[in-house]
Formats: structure tokens, C-alpha cells, sequence
């Protein structure tokens, strides 16, 4: 039987994002990427708090990203799991001069005020998202609204802070939090992502979408949706399940290679 020639189409794109997910997905993407500031511990909590840091600070410039990221975890005597558990009034008032771009003291002492709530309960952050997720869910979009909710049940939350989690039930892409959990949850060969969470499947991830991913999306026929927001995030993602259904996003790699390395 003859192949469609929509369908050859359809394998040619399969073998190019394959091949640029191995061009992209190997050790040496670590260090020019915010995934290298969690890489510097080996501990599973730091891992866990270093990642957040880094994938929150996530916008702009990769170097200053990494730079302020690094600057954070100095600051927290590199031992960011004991130092959120431990900390002193004066390794607070240490903080208080620290910013990266609209992340400022104010907001960063709310991070660590929750960081010490949860691992004083919990010996890791992946129950800050599971724990709101049904048994077989789609995908995550449970996980981060759950988690939203969660991050903000401490007393006085700064109303400025809300802006740095997002949230499915407010249309925001969550593009650096699915960044976080793709790093969390991805089981990878490659040694990239570290996949040291295993409540959530890597079937269920979404992939990260910002305007370079979506640029590169539509010129491949990936993606329809105009507006860069939680819907294109899942509309994107539904048509990488079908290239791959258990384990869509490594095609993250692929797409943020051609559209910020290779301004595709």
C-alpha cells in the first residue's frame, strides 16, 4: 500500500525533531542553560530548591539567569535544603539586598517562608505538586493550579508575589513551571533533565511554550492557537503526543534549540 504523501510529511517532521532532540539533549546543553545551577548538587532537596530558584528567575538573558541564580545559592551557603530548615534572622536580613529583575526581597522571603513550611512536612517539593493531582489525570494542569493554591496559603502573602507562580486557572502559559517539572519528572538517558520524581508520568508534562517555541511551532504546522497562552500550551502538546506519547516534551529541546539557538 502506498504512503499519503501527507503522512510521508508527517515522518520527514517526526525525523527532524528526533534528530535535533538528540543534537540539543546531551550533557554539553547544561552549562549555558539555567538546568546547571540544580546540576551543581547532588542532593535530592537542593536539587529540588536550586531548580525552583532557577526556573522562576528564568526570563531574559541565560547568563544573568544563571549568574543571580548562582548568586542566590552562595547566598544560602550552597546548601539551600538546610539553609531553608535552618536559617537565622541574620542570614535573612543577608537577603535583603538581593533582586533579579522583578524578583526582589520581598518576594524571595516568601519563598523561603514556604520552603520552610513544606520541608519541615515533607522530605520533597514533588508533594507540593502531586498530592493535588486525580489518579490518572491527563496531564498537570491539576498539579499547578494545586500547587498555586498551595504556595499561597502562608500568612501576609505579598500580593507582588503572586505574579511569580502561575497558574493554568489564570491562562498563564507556566512555562518556567512546566520547564521545572520537565527537569523533575523526565526520565533521561542523556543526563539532562534528572527525573528524581516519580508520582508524575512524563506522559503528563506540558510542554514549555514561550513566543520563540510558538514561532517555531506554527512554522511547523505544530500549533494553530495565535495567542501564546495555556491553551497553545495544550494544544501544542497534544500534537507532540502524537509523535511521542510517552515522553512529548522532550521535543522541549528541539523546539527551544530552532527557535533561541538556531533562530529558526
Amino acid at each position: 500500500m502506498a504512503v499519503s504523501s501527507s503522512k510521508k510529511e508527517a515522518l520527514k517532521l517526526i525525523e527532524f525533531l528526533n534528530r535535533k532532540v538528540e543534537e540539543y539533549d546531551k550533557p554539553e546543553f547544561i552549562p549555558d542553560d539555567p538546568i546547571c545551577v540544580p546540576h551543581r548538587f547532588t542532593k535530592k532537596a537542593d536539587i529540588e530548591i536550586a531548580g525552583l530558584f532557577a526556573s522562576i528567575f528564568a526570563w531574559g538573558n541565560r547568563t544573568t539567569i544563571i549568574n543571580k541564580s548562582n548568586e542566590l545559592m552562595k547566598r544560602m551557603h550552597d546548601s539551600p535544603h538546610d539553609f531553608v530548615l535552618h536559617h537565622t534572622d541574620k542570614d535573612l536580613r543577608d537577603l535583603l539586598d538581593f533582586k533579579h529583575r522583578t524578583f526582589n526581597a520581598t518576594d524571595l522571603l516568601y519563598f523561603i517562608d514556604f520552603l520552610n513550611r513544606h520541608y519541615s512536612r515533607f522530605d520533597s517539593l514533588e508533594t507540593a505538586f502531586s498530592q493535588w493531582m486525580d489518579s490518572g489525570a491527563e496531564d498537570i494542569t491539576q498539579a499547578l493550579n494545586g500547587f498555586y493554591t498551595y504556595f499561597f496559603t502562608g500568612e501576609d502573602v505579598p500580593s507582588r508575589t503572586r505574579k511569580h507562580i502561575a497558574a493554568p486557572m489564570r491562562q498563564s502559559t507556566c512555562k518556567r513551571l512546566n520547564m521545572y517539572l520537565r527537569w523533575m519528572v523526565r526520565q533521561d538517558r542523556s543526563g539532562v533533565d534528572f527525573g528524581i520524581w516519580n508520582t508524575i508520568s512524563p506522559s503528563q508534562l506540558i510542554c514549555p511554550i514561550d513566543v520563540h517555541v510558538a514561532r517555531v511551532a506554527r512554522r511547523f504546522g505544530l500549533l494553530d492557537r495565535n495567542q501564546v497562552d495555556w491553551q497553545a500550551a495544550l494544544e501544542l502538546t497534544a500534537y507532540l503526543r502524537k509523535m511521542d506519547p510517552a515522553d512529548p516534551v522532550k521535543y522541549d529541546f528541539a523546539l527551544f534549540g530552532l527557535g533561541v539557538v538556531e533562530k529558526y
